[in-house]
């Protein structure tokens, strides 16, 4: 793709400052194979290309000034700057694996010591929790301890795992008063998913996870509601599969300048008064007003 002349540079440059440059370009590249607005692409381009020729490297100006250091650079805002943040701070970055369709809560849960396979696997199916954020909840709540195997040594061991993690990582789930979009947007920017997914007007990616034919099924949705951006795609996880959620539970991601980057789960309820229709997982009692119709009548709008 566009990546490699991007960062070419006759400038010496830092090996992190490649490694930088390069995943932002990536995100470039990614965003605008999935017909993302293009000044979207722009700034992650224009980003990539000042990082390239930067005689700092990133890292210094972190440790040195913090966040607000890279924010003052050319083309970097307050969202790129968390980007590169995260990408100097861990190595990776977790926007690169959902553009690509391969974020997988049960893998992420195994990132935190002394969680295995299985409980991954058990906090994900039983307790219905997707960051990392949900598990640390859980954890000082008491569900977590009602997991069997979980004694309290290691459910301190995890407590503080948890603690040490979630300092620098993201995205964060949607709890009441943080920033989000309204809840009438959410639903709104899945509706719009659903119908263009169901028209095959969305780009398709193939992603790595539970895929074992590489085939490109599913749909991304990059959607711009000011001042928030969103993105939509089916969940892939291993949960939803099991379940013949594929097409059924949508992940939303969303971000602001300034505010980081969080998500929600939209989901068709399956019982009490909202049955049928479709809801943002833990904020079911808010979704009632916006949601009159069934997910079958939603299909049809």
């Amino acid at each position: 793709m566009g990546t490699p002349s991007r960062i070419s540079s006759s400038r010496p440059m830092t090996h992190e400052n490649r490694f930088v440059a390069e995943k932002l370009g990536e995100v470039a590249d990614l965003l605008l194979q999935q017909n993302a607005n293009p000044f979207r692409v722009r700034a992650y381009e224009a980003a990539a290309d000042h990082v390239a020729v930067m005689d700092m490297s990133v890292r210094q100006i972190l440790a040195r000034q913090g966040r607000g250091g890279l924010e003052a650079l050319p083309t970097i805002g307050p969202t790129i700057a968390l980007a590169i943040e995260e990408l100097v701070e861990t190595g990776r970055l977790a926007q690169i694996d959902r553009l690509r369709g391969d974020l997988d809560p049960e893998r992420l849960f195994q990132t935190v010591p002394m969680i295995g396979p299985n409980l991954a696997a058990a906090i994900h199916d039983s307790l219905k929790l997707d960051t990392l954020e949900d598990l640390e909840a859980a954890a000082h709540d008491g569900r977590l301890a009602e997991l069997p195997g979980i004694g309290p040594r290691r459910l301190r061991g995890i407590q503080h795992s948890l603690a040490e993690i979630l300092a620098r990582r993201r995205p964060r789930p949607v709890h009441p008063g943080t920033p989000a979009p309204p809840v009438a947007e959410i639903l709104d920017v899945d509706r719009e998913y659903r119908r263009k997914a169901a028209a095959g007007t969305l780009y398709r990616i193939a992603p790595k996870r539970h895929n074992p034919t590489g085939e490109a099924w599913l749909p991304i949705l990059h959607a711009e509601r000011p001042p928030w951006r969103l993105t939509a795609l089916f969940s892939n996880t291993p949960t939803a599969h099991r379940l013949g959620r594929t097409h059924d539970w949508v992940v939303i991601y969303f971000e602001r300048d300034g505010t980081g980057e969080g998500q929600c789960t939209v989901v068709t309820e399956t019982r009490g008064a909202q049955a049928g229709r479709r809801v943002i997982r833990g904020f079911e009692a808010l979704c009632a007003p916006h949601s009159p119709g069934t997910a079958h009548n939603d299909k049809k709008e």
